[in-house]
């Protein structure tokens, strides 16, 4: 009996440890002749930032989108929370998904909704909590993101960063293990852009989740990364600390951050 406790006990450890984990090893993804992803690993463990970098057209969004399921690689393994996700389907994977938060590049709003609708949606779509409770729920989120006043306007009325915001209180909803942001700050003005950085950054603080960002806007990437990655062509080039990236002698790198200065 006391060995059987044992290994519930180390089970329940080694869970817990791999809790809001992402673990992908040599993932290769092409579309017809096109490679896009040539054998990529990285990892991000509990409560850590991690930010792929890289130019347009170089799997960054591709990535994330295999991470959340929608679509799958060629070969190779994705784990999300010590769990195998490259061969689920259905309700398995939606299981999974409900532990991620998701930031569309676009911000990917509802027209027909109103802000506060649009943040209500998940809670509407997976929970049962009441009308009343979610109204309250949305409205803390909205404040969490600075857009508590705007709860009845439609997002024709918001600006491009505000917009953005509203994303982001969605992608909270369901109090995710796991945050996935494509482009956060794509199309903002660099003030608004540094406003969003560091929106992502205090959220990251207080929640703990952890995250993963996909940029090419270095300057923003500086608020919030505990680690970064950069792809090219597909592969991975480097992978470390902004102090390991402004020490690399890679031509890639180098011109990378020469040109984001």
């Amino acid at each position: 009996m006391n060995a059987i406790h044992e290994t519930n006990r180390k089970g329940a450890a080694q869970d817990k440890t791999s809790q809001g984990s992402i673990a992908v090893e040599n993932v290769k993804k092409s579309f017809g002749a096109q490679k896009v992803l040539n054998g990529v690993s990285l990892q991000a463990t509990h409560g850590e930032t991690l930010v792929v970098l890289g130019r347009s057209g170089t799997g960054k969004s591709v990535l994330l989108r295999l991470l959340i399921g929608l679509q799958k690689p060629d070969s190779g393994s994705i784990e999300i929370s010590g769990k195998e996700i490259t061969k689920l389907d259905g309700k398995p994977l939606n299981e999974i998904r409900k532990t991620m938060g998701f930031l569309f590049q676009q911000g990917a709003l509802y027209d027909s909704l109103t802000v506060g609708e649009n943040v209500e949606f998940p809670l509407r779509q997976h929970t049962t909590l009441s009308d009343q409770d979610r109204k309250n729920k949305a409205k803390e989120l909205l404040a969490s993101v600075g857009m508590e006043k705007d709860l009845d306007k439609m997002p024709s009325e918001i600006s491009g960063g505000m917009q953005k915001r509203v994303g982001l209180a969605r992608a909270l909803a369901l109090d995710p293990e796991i945050l996935l942001l494509d482009e956060p700050s794509a199309g903002l003005d660099p003030i608004t852009s540094t406003e969003i950085g560091k929106l992502i950054s205090k959220l990251q603080k207080e929640r703990q989740a952890t995250s993963v960002v996909v940029t090419h806007d270095l300057a923003g990437a500086r608020h919030f990364a505990d680690r970064l990655v950069m792809l090219n062509e597909g592969s991975v080039v480097i992978e470390g600390t902004f102090d390991d990236l402004e020490k690399s002698k890679d031509p890639f790198v180098v011109q990378f951050l020469a040109d984001a200065d």
